[in-house]
């Protein structure tokens, strides 16, 4: 596949366009056809993609290379420009990353499917992913083994290829597949992301072994509760997570969250029945009836509990003040950042905030205000030292607060602040 040129991205945007005119009610049969062409065009696209990302990589560092920068600063920043390109998060950019290097480097024969249709981009990943602990020797035996021969995997499932590189890596280094569980129960740690209806999904990452004991213990007690008739009403399911939460806080799940939460909320939310949707910082949006829930339940209970009010435009829901209640400015600062931006504010970034950073930086006499401090990840703020990335705040009336992010190649991205409920007030408990 030759380099991409001006030409063939004109063709390209052409293409796409005239793909989005597709019309559709053409019939069962022509309909499947256009979804397995649609598919597989879908699977070439990530093929390109993967030879592009690998030469965009190797350009970069190559420049960077030439230019004398220590080796320390080669790869600084690729994975966020890569994730920008893609609207996705630099976490995502980086496994699309290490995804295109494992594939044009170590392992052509997957490459090639990929470009055929033959195989798409999941199943790819998976590929990659079972064989990251192998030699790139290794590998690419692996590679050749599984996807030299198309009908090698013609309709295995996903489970059946995971099985099959998973036996061929342990035949050929049984030592790094050890090596590789170690790492990743080191790794083990827990998360949350939000799910619909004002849910969320706690996450827990541990060795299988554990994970198993912990269902099983879990659903043993829930299944005795039910048995003695002390369950409440409450199904087998909700016991299960109605004991994890006790277990967890030394407290019962009815009796309130124990720990420090910010929900922000208007006045008219909180006090007149109002219906605009309250912010619970970290997640998003809850409903009104939820969030006045949540705090009846806060006071209810005896937990600790502060309001403090903040402020924001009626028109925009841009945070422009809060009332302090730290004697030291830094903390207000940050917290104030906090609540404006909510989570990391490069752009597809949903990662939570750890560093607070001027936005033009104090080498550049960079003021310590709101106006120019902004929420990061730490690895967004760490890119963005790199070489040849910019950020500066955008003036932006009657708007919340606007940062236009520059990239070493030359593109632009604007970052803009959610909206608060206006006016607003944060409940802490």
């Amino acid at each position: 596949m030759g380099a991409p040129i001006a030409a063939d991205l004109d063709e390209l945007r052409a293409f796409t366009a005239r793909l989005r005119c597709v019309e559709v009610g053409r019939g069962a049969g022509l309909g499947i056809e256009w979804l397995d062409a649609i598919e597989t065009l879908k699977s070439v696209g990530c093929a390109v993609q993967a030879v592009i990302t690998d030469d965009v990589v190797t350009s970069i560092r190559a420049d960077r290379r030439a230019r004398g920068l220590p080796r320390v600063e080669w790869d600084r920043g690729i994975a966020s420009q890569i994730a920008l390109a893609r609207r996705e998060s630099p976490n995502r950019g980086g496994r699309h990353l290490g995804f295109a290097r494992a594939l044009v480097h170590e392992m052509p024969h997957t490459l090639a499917m990929l470009r055929s249709g033959r195989l798409n981009e999941w199943r790819a990943t998976l590929l990659v992913r079972e064989t990251a602990c192998l030699s790139a020797t290794d590998r690419a035996i692996v590679d050749r083994r599984l996807c030299s021969d198309p009908a090698t995997l013609d309709g295995v499932g996903d489970r059946g290829l995971i099985a099959r590189a998973k036996a061929l890596a342990v035949e050929l280094d049984a030592a790094a597949v050890v090596a590789r569980h170690r790492t990743a129960v080191s790794e083990r740690r827990v998360t949350t992301r939000p799910a619909p209806d004002s849910m969320a999904y706690l996450s827990v990452l541990m060795p299988v072994e554990q994970a198993v004991c912990l269902q099983a213990t879990l659903g043993r007690d829930a299944d005795s509760l039910i048995a003695t008739g002390n369950s409440g009403g409450r199904t087998r399911n909700q016991l299960m997570v109605d004991l994890l939460f006790d277990r967890g806080t030394g407290r019962t799940a009815a009796s309130g969250v124990p720990v420090a939460v910010n929900l922000v909320l208007s006045d008219e939310t909180l006090l007149a029945g109002g219906h605009e949707a309250a912010q619970l910082q970290g997640f998003g949006p809850v409903p009104a009836g939820i969030a006045r829930q949540l705090v009846a339940d806060a006071v209810g209970s005896g937990i600790e509990a502060t309001l403090r009010r903040i402020y924001t435009c009626p028109q925009s829901g841009a945070l422009t003040a809060m009332e302090s209640q730290s004697r030291t400015f830094p903390k207000g600062l940050r917290q104030l950042i906090d609540l404006r931006d909510g989570t990391c504010r490069t752009p597809w970034c949903d990662a939570p905030i750890r560093h607070h950073d001027h936005i033009r930086s104090r080498r550049e006499s960079g003021a310590t205000t709101a106006d120019n401090g902004s929420g990061l990840c730490e690895a967004c703020n760490y890119a963005k030292e790199g070489d040849g990335w910019s950020a500066r705040p955008v003036h932006n009336p009657g708007g919340t607060h606007l940062i236009d992010l520059g990239t070493p190649t030359g593109h632009h991205y604007r970052s803009t602040a959610p909206p608060l409920p206006t006016p607003a007030h944060l409940w802490a408990s």
